[in-house]
């Protein structure tokens, strides 16, 4: 069963976790989620695996679609002073089966509760597609730099405060 652009978001399991905690299984889908929405979807060659997931909390969204388990979003917040001096958001996807149900948003307000949490009275900073620049506009953010080239796709980095 896939969800239609129409279809309200699925119900989710969220799993919380640091690299060595995600099972192997649960790892694989993120990762292969992650090569298919940036890599081969956006025609970008870059280096995924980048060492910024060991120094992350990585959020999964699990559904269940005909009967099983499937990865429906994902997203990763990596620790300040890693990336940027804030936490910084990153990797934000609903995989393909998932588009158009509003799990974009869902997992981008479940992540920014967690690093509200993790990171009390810390900002988040991200380095959003300018293309989807009123996307996270819409969730608060704001932006605070020119647009600069990403892995030859147009970028700005975007801040949020807790309001």
């Amino acid at each position: 069963m896939q969800p239609t652009s129409r279809a309200p978001p699925p119900a989710l399991q969220w799993q919380w976790s640091r690299l060595p905690e995600l099972p192997a299984l649960d790892l694989y889908a993120a990762l292969a989620a992650r090569q298919t929405v940036f890599a081969v979807e956006q025609h970008c060659a870059f280096q995924d695996a980048d060492g910024l997931d060991l120094h992350a909390w990585h959020l999964l969204g699990w559904a269940r679609a005909g009967g099983e388990r499937v990865l429906a979003c994902y997203l990763r917040i990596i620790d300040p002073g890693c990336k940027f001096a804030e936490p910084a958001i990153g990797r934000l996807l609903p995989t393909p089966a998932f588009r158009g149900t509003g799990l974009g948003r869902a997992v981008m307000i479940e992540g920014l509760a967690r690093a509200a949490s993790a990171y009390p009275g810390h900002a988040v900073r991200i380095a959003a597609q300018q293309r989807l620049e009123a996307f996270y506009a819409s969730l608060g953010f704001r932006t605070v730099s020119l647009p600069f080239d990403e892995d030859g796709i147009p970028h700005v980095e975007m801040l949020w405060t807790r309001p």
